[in-house]
């Protein structure tokens, strides 16, 4: 177990050494001069050459790359070219608002998802099934932009039942804060629910026509404690595998859903910084949106070898 761990976590180093690389220079290569959004169009050459040199974008790549990695060791990511503030304190201003509407909107897949994957796999020919997979259909069909639009024009501005947009401190007013979030969250959760309606279904299928599982309904076993014991529990890989790729896949999907409610999260930051080409603050939120998704890879790793062991013995084997 102990080296099946570390080789993950050297793995996952690798990983984020190269994405480092990767991010520094992808940025550079995008288009426009942050001197100039700066200063403005009507600057002097001067002014933008103070500016350049201000930043450390006159000095050798090489040299800006090796700052770079010192700032990421030592925590201090510089400070926004746009509003001068500390790049770490808006980061984690901003991050915590995307963790709760991402959290949230794993909760509302996993448990719709579940629901619906087990009723369709229950009443397999019938119209529960039907309903579900049309509802999966519509999950993933329907982009989330348009299906937010369509819920505020119809839940908050007709009918009131949401708000349409804003933000509540989950930890300061729990009760508020969770309302001002359902929306955004059952909305960005939408497509993950039918992922995992699908993959549920299958699941839950195959392991239902198992020989154990036929044994066990043999021995008299009653066929609700049979689909929670065994196909629901046989079916957790393939959920941690969804649930864990897809909550990096929610904090960085989240940018269009915060736009459009108005959430002050890590995509109102990303979108603004990228329009204003503050590299600090670019750099930082891909950096952090990069590390997240590695943490989480190897997070479901670690917990696909305590829910099967064979995996685990399967790497210290090879």
């Amino acid at each position: 177990m102990t080296r099946f761990v570390l080789t993950k976590i050297l793995h996952a180093v690798i990983t984020f050494v190269l994405s480092g690389i990767v991010i520094f220079f992808g940025v550079r290569l995008l288009p426009g001069d942050p001197a100039l959004a700066m200063a403005g169009e009507e600057a002097t050459p001067e002014r933008l050459d103070a500016i350049r040199a201000d930043l450390g974008l006159d000095q050798p790549l090489l040299v800006q790359f090796l700052k770079f990695l010192g700032s990421i060791v030592t925590g201090d990511l510089g400070d926004s070219t746009r509003t001068g503030l500390p790049v770490t304190s808006m980061i984690a201003t901003t991050l915590p608002v995307t963790l709760w509407l991402a959290l949230y909107a794993i909760v509302v897949a996993v448990v719709v998802g579940i629901a619906l994957g087990m009723l369709a796999e229950r009443y397999r020919g019938k119209w529960p099934e039907i309903g579900s997979n049309f509802i999966a259909l519509l999950g993933l069909s329907v982009p989330n932009f348009w299906l937010g639009l369509l819920a505020i024009l119809a839940l908050a501005v007709s009918l009131g039942w949401f708000p349409a947009s804003g933000y509540v401190d989950v930890l300061s007013d729990p009760i508020r804060g969770i309302y001002y979030l359902t929306l955004p969250a059952v909305i960005l959760g939408t497509s993950l629910a039918a992922v995992i309606t699908r993959q549920t279904r299958a699941s839950m299928i195959e392991t239902m026509g198992t020989d154990y599982v036929r044994m066990a309904r043999a021995k008299g076993l009653s066929r609700p404690r049979v689909l929670f014991r065994y196909g629901l529990r046989n079916s957790l890989i393939v959920l941690v595998t969804i649930v864990g790729l897809q909550l990096g896949g929610l904090i960085s999907g989240a940018v269009v859903t915060e736009r459009i409610f108005a959430l002050p999260g890590i995509g109102k930051l990303t979108l603004d910084a990228v329009f204003s080409r503050d590299y600090p603050v670019i750099q930082a939120v891909v950096l952090v949106i990069t590390a997240s998704y590695i943490l989480i890879n190897l997070a479901v790793d670690i917990l696909y070898s305590v829910i099967n062991p064979q995996i685990r013995v399967s790497e210290d084997a090879s």
